[in-house]
């Protein structure tokens, strides 16, 4: 299927999901925040990639939301007030939801960033697992800049992956934050000192991810993300019921297989979800 604003590739159960718009810095149009989710979901759901990241292309990974999507905003005016306030709310969610589909596929996403990343590119970017960058990234809360309030994800996920305090000086006054400052504060894995260098670093961190049990990832997703909303009994109970139903021992066995025959394990995809009866 061909997509606007996307390329995505698939191979030794990778998913390579790239923004194709560099000439316009990857912003984000009426087309990307249909294709976004409809991509990951459709990946999720078919099982087949163990890992997906997610790159662009050009100077900069994404310029955040296009300005053609303001301007929709405005489409309600014939509406009464009331109404008008209650659909933008629900395209505020429906926003929401594009990111949120990359923190609740089943499997996780590496987002490989370059130059900037600014306004809705963290917000995309907050919602995945990872995140790795050129030496000459940076990150800009750009919403504070332009008269508003950040709404896509970035003021709740953001102080879960840096100090409170340190997110909240960047979200009240749109500096730039340096990929230097970035990996210094954990928000980033690791640097590269280039675009290319990076996506095969990335790549291959996730060649290492499709290699272990996809059973076993997804639940260590799920944990990670439960963990990290809920207190510490909550998630330690969560898991023992998780393994009640979920650890099952094929995937161990073939694990262990594997090892002492020096070989690499082959194990079963994740079953594909229907949406659909």
């Amino acid at each position: 299927m061909g997509y606007n604003c996307f390329d995505v590739a698939e191979s030794d159960h990778i998913a390579h999901v790239v923004m194709n718009r560099p000439d316009a810095f990857n912003s984000m149009t009426a087309d990307f925040w249909r294709e976004l989710p409809a991509i990951v979901n459709e990946i999720s759901d078919r099982g087949a990639a163990r890992a997906i990241v997610l790159s662009s292309t050009g100077k900069h990974f994404c310029a955040g939301m296009d300005l053609g999507v303001f301007s929709s905003v405005n489409d309600a005016d014939d509406l009464e007030v009331g109404r008008a306030r209650a659909q933008l709310r629900q395209l505020v969610l429906h926003l929401q939801d594009s990111f949120t589909a990359l923190e609740k596929a089943r499997m996780p996403v590496l987002a490989a960033i370059q130059g900037g990343c600014i306004g809705g590119g963290i917000d995309m970017v907050t919602a995945a697992d990872m995140r790795y960058a050129t030496r000459d990234a940076y990150f800009t809360i750009q919403e504070i800049n332009i008269g508003m309030t950040a709404d896509v994800g970035t003021l709740q996920r953001l102080p879960k992956l840096i100090p409170e305090g340190i997110a909240r000086e960047y979200a009240y006054t749109g500096e730039k934050l340096t990929a230097a400052r970035a990996y210094e504060l954990g928000l980033v894995n690791r640097l590269f000192d280039d675009h290319e260098s990076m996506v095969e670093g990335v790549l291959a961190i996730a060649a290492t991810i499709a290699n272990k049990s996809p059973l076993a990832v997804m639940g260590s997703k799920q944990m990670l993300n439960y963990g990290r909303d809920h207190s510490v009994q909550d998630g330690l109970d969560y898991i023992a019921t998780w393994q009640t139903g979920m650890f099952q021992p094929p995937d161990m066995l073939e694990a262990f297989a594997a090892l002492s025959e020096k070989r690499d394990p082959e194990f079963d995809d994740l079953p594909e979800v229907k949406r659909q009866l």
